[in-house]
């Protein structure tokens, strides 16, 4: 019944229409194949190597609805970056989910094999600074990004998921990596605290603390973070606390911003309705990423 829950709420999300245009690839993976959608930021210069964002969908959605509702080409054209929306693998013509741990799946698709694939194609038609490529993603998007730092961290260089956590284990030779993660304490779809009995029926991942904990110590990040209130200018119902852990292994950083009241929402981007619960406007989650992933390409 969550499961279905969560579905319905996707469904209702990703019938909301992209305005945003964007060039459609394919990659043959799996004996299918799969797509991807491919924004370049108008100064977009393909003599000079450029950063890319992986921007990951949630379940039950796909990559139109994640450039709507991130604003992430907004971000891209500002700052120059290539922003790339994968597609997952169909539950229908246009809800897709990905195989993060996290959701079950009865095909157990190689979500990781396509992002490989996707890579080297994107390689073909655009100049991509192999330093410099991160991901981010909403929800089972957000699992997603976890599950490459896990298993595709020679082409990672730093993953910002934003509501979803860990549905994977954290292996011990788990290369460094930065890690800056949004998450609302009254998220509905990801609870703070981890699934709820119901959720555990169908759904595994693990509590934010406990997610990045893990990746704090994985990083080999000193115990006590730094405790920060970011300035309440919005008034809109919403609180945000950054708890930062520095100076790990190869200079890496493990970064949370807590948003006190805040829903299944992407921070920056206002939302109509109270189906995701409130988003802050008091910081922007793609200025902040970005800022992040600039001062961690790969070593």
């Amino acid at each position: 019944m969550m499961l279905q829950t969560l579905l319905l709420l996707a469904i209702v999300a990703a019938a909301e229409p992209s305005t945003e245009p964007h060039a459609v690839r394919t990659v043959f993976v799996g004996g299918i194949n799969r797509s991807y959608l491919l924004h370049l930021p108008p100064d977009y210069d393909p003599q000079t190597p450029t950063p890319v964002v992986l921007v990951f969908h949630g379940a039950a959605a796909n990559g139109y609805f994640i450039s709507d509702f991130s604003g992430m080409n907004k971000k891209a054209d500002e700052a120059g970056f290539v922003a790339v929306y994968p597609n997952g693998k169909r539950l229908s013509n246009t809800l897709l989910t990905w195989n993060s741990g996290g959701l079950s799946r009865k095909d157990h698709p190689d979500d990781v094999e396509f992002v490989k694939r996707l890579l080297d194609n994107l390689a073909q038609v655009v100049n991509v600074d192999p330093k410099r490529v991160y991901a981010t993603g909403h929800s089972n998007g957000a699992m997603m990004c976890y599950r490459l730092a896990v298993e595709l961290s020679d082409r990672i260089a730093a993953i910002a998921p934003v509501g979803g956590t860990m549905g994977v284990d954290l292996p011990g030779s788990q290369r460094p990596m930065s890690v800056i993660h949004f998450h609302g304490t009254h998220d509905e779809m990801v609870p703070w605290n981890g699934p709820t009995q119901e959720m555990l029926q169908e759904l595994r991942f693990t509590s934010v603390e406990r997610t990045i904990q893990a990746w704090a110590k994985a990083n080999n990040c000193p115990e006590r973070p730094g405790v920060t209130a970011m300035p309440n200018t919005a008034l809109d119902g919403t609180k945000v606390v950054r708890i930062e852990y520095e100076s790990g292994d190869d200079n890496t950083r493990v970064v949370l911003y807590m948003i006190k009241g805040g829903g299944h929402t992407w921070p920056g981007m206002e939302r109509s309705g109270d189906r995701y619960g409130r988003s802050t406007l008091d910081i922007s989650a793609n200025d902040l990423m970005w800022t992040f992933f600039k001062m961690h390409p790969m070593k």
